[in-house]
């Protein structure tokens, strides 16, 4: 008989999912009988989204009215007791109170990363056609950080003329040429601080360590290109040195729609790294408090 797909590696469901999925014909009853039992798996949210991020709108919406379903019975039952540690404690809420005690708005940094005319000019040897179709939405993010106050960093990938690098992706990002200039649209003003690397991460080889320092923040947005490559790598960085990253989905370009939506799903589950993120909120407001 046949199995709706697997959404889980475990080889069996605590919920007797599994067995009805198995005994039906139906494709459309087995996908929805797996959808339950991702519900009722309880997993964080983030990767609830990346798996569903990997079906069908009409499997997505069965979903949600499956996830309601249950919230309702939820509500609907007497609620269950908590386990306590020895003295009588709930763990669990003072886990939540102390989360709450210690949350601050977040400290936000804009990054433009490799807007620049190599990368955007048509027929350039390093051209992505659809980093000029974000060009609108990143100038009215500059506009809107601006006017807010919000810290923007350039990040500007540049090279020596005789930078082994240029063997593999051909001569691009030159210093001194015009190619290395940002796209004139999205040209930095004064107050906008501007970080230059040579490789995918924005944070290898250059200074955008200590300027996100001086800056103090823990929360980067990411706009920019090449998704799949200098922007995925730069979020993957941040991620681990504790900071929250956001990729608006209007204002990144990848060299297709598929690496785009591969890079920015990944994206989706992955949150910062828990004792660097610890690290790094303390800094932040151990800052703020000293000024």
């Amino acid at each position: 008989m046949r199995r709706g797909v697997r959404f889980s590696p475990r080889s069996a469901s605590p919920h007797g999912i599994e067995s009805v999925a198995a005994l039906t014909e139906d494709p459309r009853q087995a996908a929805i009988d797996d959808l339950l039992a991702l519900v009722l798996q309880a997993r964080p949210e983030r990767i609830t989204s990346f798996v569903l991020g990997t079906v069908g709108a009409e499997l997505q919406g069965e979903a949600k009215k499956i996830a309601d379903a249950v919230a309702t019975l939820a509500l609907a039952l007497p609620p269950e007791p908590l386990p306590r540690d020895a003295a009588g404690h709930d763990p669990l809420k003072a886990r939540i109170l102390a989360s709450l005690a210690g949350a601050s708005k977040p400290r936000t940094a804009l990054l433009v990363i490799d807007m620049q005319n190599d990368n955007l000019a048509p027929g350039s040897s390093v051209e992505i056609p659809r980093a000029r179709d974000i060009v609108p939405a990143v100038a009215a993010r500059l506009a809107r950080a601006r006017a807010e106050g919000v810290p923007v960093v350039y990040v500007i990938d540049q090279h020596e003329p005789d930078d082994p690098d240029l063997d593999a992706w051909t001569t691009h990002n030159v210093i001194g040429t015009p190619g290395a200039q940002v796209w004139p649209a999205l040209a930095p003003e004064v107050g906008d601080r501007q970080v230059t690397k040579s490789t995918y991460s924005a944070f290898t080889g250059s200074k955008l360590d200590e300027t996100l320092e001086e800056l103090g923040v823990d929360t980067l947005v990411l706009t920019g290109c090449v998704t799949e490559v200098g922007v995925m790598a730069t979020a993957m960085d941040a991620l681990q040195r504790g900071y929250a990253v956001e990729v608006p989905p209007d204002s990144q370009a990848g060299t297709s729609a598929l690496a785009e939506g591969v890079a920015m799903t990944t994206l989706t589950m992955l949150p910062p790294y828990g004792a660097a993120r610890r690290q790094r909120l303390a800094a932040v407001h151990a800052r703020m408090t000293a000024r």
